[in-house]
């Protein structure tokens, strides 16, 4: 019996390092240059968000580690990610939400990864405010930050 369950681990190592290695493979070209599964680095994060007293929805640009004020809330995107037109979408942002309490003293609601494909995972849900990921992109209408 102990020299099967060797036998099981030494076949479960071995499938690993052959996925590791498969994968490796996939994701880099033999000229170095990003294949399947790359993903490409934006300069703004979209997003949406809804004040729900008005139930007006209003769609925004940030650039990445700029903060825009969304109502009381202000939003910090420090990456945006998304992938080739060639692949399956998957866009994320990794970002910071802090409140403006009503002592003008500001905290920390949220930080964490954003996934616009799965808009109600990790969207920003606040008694008057929501906010969610839309999309990334590398230029915007809005001026960048000087």
């Amino acid at each position: 019996m102990r020299s099967f369950k060797n036998t099981l681990v030494v076949a479960a190592v071995s499938c690993c390092a052959l996925f590791s290695a498969t994968t490796m493979s996939v994701s880099q070209s033999t000229d170095g240059s990003a294949g399947t599964g790359s993903r490409i680095d934006n300069r703004v994060a979209v997003f949406s968000g809804i004040d729900k007293i008005t139930g007006r929805i209003i769609t925004f640009d940030v650039y990445i580690n700029e903060t825009v004020q969304f109502g009381a809330l202000q939003v910090t995107p420090r990456v945006c990610y998304s992938r080739p037109i060639t692949e399956k979408p998957k866009t994320t942002s990794f970002l910071e939400v802090d409140e403006i309490t009503l002592d003008r003293k500001i905290r920390r609601i949220f930080t964490g990864w954003m996934f616009a494909d799965s808009p109600g995972l990790n969207a920003i849900e606040h008694p008057v405010y929501d906010i969610w990921l839309k999309d990334c992109k590398m230029e915007s209408d809005v001026a960048p930050p000087s």
